[in-house]
């Protein structure tokens, strides 16, 4: 078997281009373990559609069904290696499966930098946000926490202020905070806790506040994590030798999504640009039309 395209990464990026994909009728395969940063967000607020929000399970669950209706062929396993074998792709998974594809699509996301409190995921997206563009509006004119470590963490505290100004820094990571960074910190009025946070209390999704190594308890009902950190997965395109930015994610042509070796594409938070699920979407339908140009050209 080789197919059409093999898509190594099922989230929204992935799975948009997976439907699109499908319904030119591509003989697709869909490479995922089911570990990525939207299967941990609770709800997505700011989709179009969705006003009371819409988990990244359910999304991930409609848009597989979506695909699976089309054909597209999905195996919940995590991509290994990825090697050009007599002009196809040969991608291996942990299990030693190979599968062979004649485009391929990297959906790989990224890591997010979460500390393992007991209790902390299934807060995410509920009372526990990471992105401000995505999730600020949650906490307007209410008192907040920013879970962070050094200028990170200050930055975020003070892009939240757009929001409110009911804001605390727990420089959890110990990093060092720039001296202006400290100031404008005080100039708008954010407190900086400079210490460790020792336990998190929440309730099922409701987070509740702090307890610091020193003993002392903080009462809140939001957080935002800001520890700095944030990996991209780009193992996989490294081995392929794709161009990567300064920041580690793949340079893709703007219009195309094609990345620097050709019948290679990227789609999703592994590319350069903000990191919002509607964006992924489009990232992943622009890949998989100029996947299919290519298909029909070759």
């Amino acid at each position: 078997m080789v197919y059409d395209c093999i898509i190594v990464g099922g989230g929204i990026a992935g799975l948009q281009a997976a439907i699109q994909l499908g319904r030119y009728q591509h003989k697709v395969l869909v490479l995922d373990e089911g570990k990525g940063r939207s299967s941990m967000c609770h709800c997505y607020h700011n989709l179009l559609g969705w006003p009371d929000g819409v988990s990244g399970e359910k999304l991930r669950g409609l848009g597989k069904e979506h695909a699976l209706r089309l054909g597209v062929e999905f195996k919940g396993e995590r991509v290994e290696m990825v090697r050009e074998l007599d002009g196809r792709f040969c991608v291996t998974t942990v299990k030693s499966h190979k599968f062979f594809g004649r485009k391929l699509l990297l959906a790989t996301g990224i890591k997010d930098n979460i500390p393992s409190f007991e209790g902390l995921l299934p807060c995410l997206g509920k009372s526990i946000f990471v992105c401000p563009d995505c999730d600020g509006y949650e906490i307007l004119n209410k008192p907040a926490l920013v879970i962070g470590s050094g200028n990170a963490g200050a930055s975020m505290a003070l892009t939240l202020t757009y929001w409110t100004d009911e804001l605390t820094f727990i420089n959890h990571g110990k990093g060092e905070i720039d001296a202006d960074l400290v100031e404008k910190l005080a100039g708008k009025g954010i407190t900086i806790v400079s210490n460790e946070i020792s336990q998190i209390h929440t309730d099922c999704s409701d987070f509740k506040g702090v307890t610091l190594a020193n003993g002392k308890g903080i009462e809140c009902s939001f957080a935002f994590l800001a520890l700095g950190g944030n990996r991209p997965n780009t193992d996989l395109a490294l081995q392929l030798r794709v161009e990567l930015e300064a920041n580690k994610h793949i340079l893709v042509d703007p219009r195309t999504k094609m990345t620097s070796v050709e019948n290679v594409w990227a789609a999703g938070d592994i590319t350069v640009h903000s990191e919002q699920a509607a964006i992924a979407m489009g990232d992943g339908i622009q890949a998989a039309i100029w996947i299919h140009k290519s298909l029909l050209e070759s």
